[in-house]
C-alpha cells in the first residue's frame, strides 16, 4: 500500500466506507470512529441466513421461481472478511455500512448508504450483469469528497459477484473495493461479503437498520 502526504478516506459504494490512516484524517464520509473500533459486529445467523439458498445445492434452485430477478429495492449490509491485516485493522463480522440500494432493469444499480452523512457524498452509482443462472456481477464507482470543504478526496471502485436466493427475496456474495487517490493512484484494498433482503410495497421501515 502506497503511503501518502496527506491523509486518504475510503468511500464506496454498495455502500460507502470511510477508513483513517491518520488521526488527523478527514471523514470523506461522515464520522468515522465506529470504523476505528470497538466495530459493531453482524449477528452471524444473518449471514448464515442469506447464504443457505447457496448451500441447498441445485435441487433448491430447481424448485425456485424461475422469474426471480434482482430488479428491485434492497436493504444491504456489508461485512468485513479478510482484513485483519488492513491498517487499522478490521476483524471477521465487523459491519462496514448499510443501507438501501436499488438494481433497475437497464443495467444500472444506486445505492444510499445509511451509514455516512451527504456531505461526504452517500449515493453511489453502478452497473450490473447477469452472469449465471442466480448469479450477477456489479462494477460500482464512487466518488469521496471532504465535507468541510467539499474537496474530492478519493475515487473507489466497488465489484460484488452476488447470488440471488431461488425465491428472489434475498440474496449475497462477495465485494471488493480498490481505493485511489484524487490523482488516481491506488491507496488501499478491503474485501467481504454482502447481503441483502428485498424491499416490497409491504415492508415497513425497520426498528433497527442494520439487521436482516
Amino acid at each position: 500500500m502506497k503511503t501518502f502526504s496527506r491523509a486518504i478516506t475510503m468511500t464506496f459504494g454498495a455502500g460507502i466506507l470511510a477508513t483513517m490512516f491518520a488521526s488527523s484524517a478527514v471523514a470523506g464520509c461522515g464520522d468515522l470512529a465506529s470504523l476505528q473500533g470497538p466495530f459493531k459486529m453482524v449477528d452471524p445467523e444473518v449471514e448464515a441466513r442469506a447464504l443457505a439458498p447457496r448451500a441447498n445445492g441445485l435441487d433448491s434452485l430447481q424448485r425456485g421461481s424461475g422469474g426471480a430477478s434482482m430488479v428491485g429495492m434492497w436493504k444491504f449490509q456489508l461485512i468485513s472478511k479478510g482484513n485483519a491485516s488492513h491498517n487499522p485493522s478490521i476483524p471477521d463480522g465487523a459491519l462496514l455500512d448499510f443501507g438501501f440500494s436499488q438494481w433497475h432493469s437497464d443495467g444500472t444499480e444506486i445505492i444510499n448508504s445509511g451509514g455516512h452523512s451527504p456531505a461526504s457524498g452517500n449515493w453511489c452509482i453502478g452497473v450490473w450483469g447477469q452472469t449465471g443462472f442466480l448469479t450477477y456481477e456489479l462494477n460500482h464507482f464512487p466518488i469521496g469528497y471532504d465535507p468541510t470543504s467539499g474537496t474530492l478526496v478519493n475515487y473507489f471502485n466497488v465489484r460484488e459477484q452476488d447470488t440471488l436466493s431461488p425465491s428472489g427475496d434475498s440474496y449475497s456474495g462477495t465485494f471488493t473495493i480498490d481505493a485511489y487517490d484524487a490523482m488516481g493512484n491506488k491507496a488501499d484494498h478491503l474485501a467481504g461479503t454482502v447481503v441483502a433482503t428485498r424491499i416490497t410495497v409491504d415492508s415497513s421501515l425497520p426498528t433497527a437498520i442494520p439487521s436482516n
